[in-house]
């Protein structure tokens, strides 16, 4: 799709700019005024990618489209069900999804997307009071749900410790895990390139020593995309949701105008007052052991909603490990020794996150294969 800015004048913008008024993040509803020519349209359009962890650059991308598209959504507006072939998505299935854990069912992650896990719970929580199990969310099913409002879990508790106790139940060994690891790019799209030194060759070469290191520990692991190719990120999500995996490894490098950006940062998934509680977990390990084998700068952790973490069913973390464009990031970048501690702690990261927290080494001093059997 073509990418909204400011100046653009066309029927899309004006869907855009109906949607942040339904927000009340922009006054001006008036449909003529199809364009995006003044500033407040634009700091609309940046608060929305604050609220729902997008990259705010005040552009609207993919993204951001369908960010819109979904947050236009509330639970009663239309009628909800699982379709294999097209799935709704919505901020009312994020609702539907949120209701029916508070009560006891699990609909999966809340990612506002109608899939089968949530076709399922609400199936189950039709048949339990009476209703035909038919996965379809219409005027009777909304009214039993606000019937049994006292049942309710307020907050994340739930999911989270639904979460934990999926972690718990894997057991401490690495033997048998699927872990999808992606190099970002590829193909016709290189990434941050400084001097013929692109981001794709550096994240896929990191990606199979990562790969190299799983598979000696019996870890079933697989890449996202070979050395020539760069599939988009949905398609990687899918690939990641087919192989049914325990976790997901996104790869990247970061560049910037100014020499004086540099260090590594880790996202999960994360929207609002919704997100991955294991990925945040993962995403700090994996933040705390490449800073403390590294003594790159700390970027800390950040939750986003970018299309590789929001589409996986499984908790996924993606990695910018520094800046090509920064004189102290790019010699550590392109040194295979470097490369290959990124290796030993992003592994070490993955083992601490099944370990028992009384089990639970301090950062920094894991060596695998310590804990492989």
């Amino acid at each position: 799709m073509q990418v909204f800015r400011l100046g653009d004048r066309d029927r899309g913008v004006a869907e855009i700019r109906r949607i942040l008024a339904s927000l009340g993040l922009l006054a001006n509803t008036d449909p003529a005024t199809g364009d995006l020519v003044d500033s407040s349209a634009e700091l609309a359009i940046r608060a929305f990618q604050q609220r729902r962890g997008l990259t705010i650059d005040g552009l609207v991308g993919p993204e951001t489209w369908q960010a819109l598209l979904s947050a236009k959504w509330r639970l009663g507006d239309r009628v909800l069900a699982h379709n294999a072939g097209y799935q709704l998505v919505g901020d009312d299935v994020t609702e539907l999804q949120r209701q029916l854990l508070e009560i006891g069912y699990n609909a999966g992650r809340l990612d506002g997307r109608f899939g089968a896990s949530t076709a399922a719970a609400l199936r189950s929580f039709q048949s339990e009071i009476g209703l035909i199990p038919d996965g379809i969310c219409g005027p009777q099913t909304l009214r039993a749900l606000k019937q049994i409002e006292a049942r309710r879990v307020r907050g994340g508790a739930p999911q989270l410790l639904r979460d934990l106790m999926a972690v718990a139940d894997a057991g401490p060994s690495l033997l048998g895990k699927r872990i999808v690891i992606d190099p970002g790019h590829g193909g016709d799209d290189p990434g941050v390139n400084c001097d013929g030194i692109t981001e794709a060759d550096i994240v896929f070469d990191l990606a199979a020593r990562v790969e190299g290191r799983l598979a000696a520990l019996g870890v079933t692991a697989a890449l996202t995309r070979g050395r020539s190719v760069g599939p988009d990120d949905t398609i990687r999500a899918e690939f990641a949701n087919a192989q049914a995996a325990d976790l997901v490894l996104s790869l990247h490098i970061d560049a910037s105008p100014s020499p004086k950006a540099n260090g590594v940062a880790t996202y999960y998934y994360g929207a609002g007052e919704v997100s991955s509680s294991i990925g945040e977990r993962f995403a700090d390990l994996v933040q705390r052991e490449v800073v403390a084998r590294t003594g790159m700068l700390d970027g800390r952790t950040h939750p986003k909603s970018w299309t590789m973490l929001l589409r996986t069913a499984m908790p996924t973390v993606r990695l910018e490990l520094g800046y090509l464009s920064s004189p102290l990031d790019l010699p550590r970048l392109v040194d295979p020794g470097f490369r290959d501690l990124v290796a030993e702690g992003l592994l070490a990261a993955i083992q601490r996150l099944y370990l028992p927290r009384e089990q639970d080494p301090p950062t920094g001093v894991l060596r695998l294969p310590a804990f492989a059997h």
